[in-house]
């Protein structure tokens, strides 16, 4: 799958299990995966699953998705542990880079990670930004996440908050859109559940034609409303006075900025 040939995965909860599922689907060998959970009940069949850290650490990246406040007391036991160094990957909210260095300088490389749970269908996005490394680093990350859904190396880790309330949370805010859709179609006359299949499958068809349009949303859009027509005195709505752009811009916002805040009082209780 990737010049990453060994895969340890430190907490395999709802994230780190969407990823683990989603590479088995696409094909890679399980034997490359080693599980070290003391909770988890089980792990797909040829993934090795450990209770406790080993020894030593041979993997060639170790995939760190335990919760934050866990972070200090494992980068505590998995530093003295690491005998070779590995590519480090976090998808550990509110855990910058430096703190990753920091905590465990013996990485040949740090990279933080914000996917989402379509992981487990490789259709998740998947936010990148890292510190050290070298370019066939970056390239051999890429390419183990490529079967997860779209791999985006960001500009920089102050985008990092933004990605988050993208990508991680933005599912919420679509499934809140479909779900008002839904209501929608239902106070004006569908059965609810009627009204769900058919906004689901709506939504499903629409952003799966976007994924492989030539074209912008925006200009699909356009495309869809003939003057004069339904789809354009829908639009007028949701366009008048930028009403849709302005309350999802706020809702970014605010996702974002919790997301900063969060961020912080992880770095103030690690200190």
């Amino acid at each position: 799958m990737s010049g990453l040939d060994s895969i340890l995965i430190v907490g395999c909860g709802n994230m780190g299990g969407a990823m683990l599922r989603g590479w088995l689907a696409a094909g890679a060998d399980p034997a490359r995966f080693t599980v070290v959970d003391p909770f988890l009940a089980a792990v797909p069949d040829g993934v090795a699953l450990l209770r406790n850290l080993p020894e030593a650490v041979t993997q060639d990246a170790v995939l760190l998705g335990v919760k934050p406040q866990g972070f200090a007391d494992l980068a505590t036991n998995l530093a003295p542990r690491l005998s070779r160094p590995p590519l480090v990957l976090s998808i550990l909210a509110g855990i910058g880079l430096d703190s990753l260095a920091e905590a465990l300088p013996d990485g040949r490389g740090w990279v933080r990670i914000m996917p989402n749970l379509a992981a487990a269908l490789g259709k998740s996005p998947l936010a990148l930004v890292a510190r050290g490394g070298s370019a066939g680093d970056r390239a051999a990350v890429a390419e183990l996440l490529a079967p997860l859904g779209t791999p985006e190396w960001l500009a920089g880790e102050e985008l990092f908050d933004l990605a988050t309330a993208l990508v991680g949370s933005g599912p919420a805010f679509v499934y809140r859109f479909i779900d008002a859709l839904a209501a929608g179609g239902a106070a004006l006359g569908f059965a609810p559940d009627q009204a769900e299949r058919l906004a689901l499958a709506m939504v499903e068809g629409a952003a799966e034609l976007a994924r492989h349009s030539p074209h912008s949303p925006g200009e699909l859009a356009r495309m869809v409303a003939s003057p004069g027509g339904t789809t354009e005195a829908g639009l007028r709505v949701l366009d008048e006075g930028q009403a849709l752009a302005v309350l999802v811009e706020a809702t970014l916002r605010a996702a974002r900025d919790r997301g900063a805040e969060l961020g912080g009082l992880a770095g103030a209780n690690r200190g």
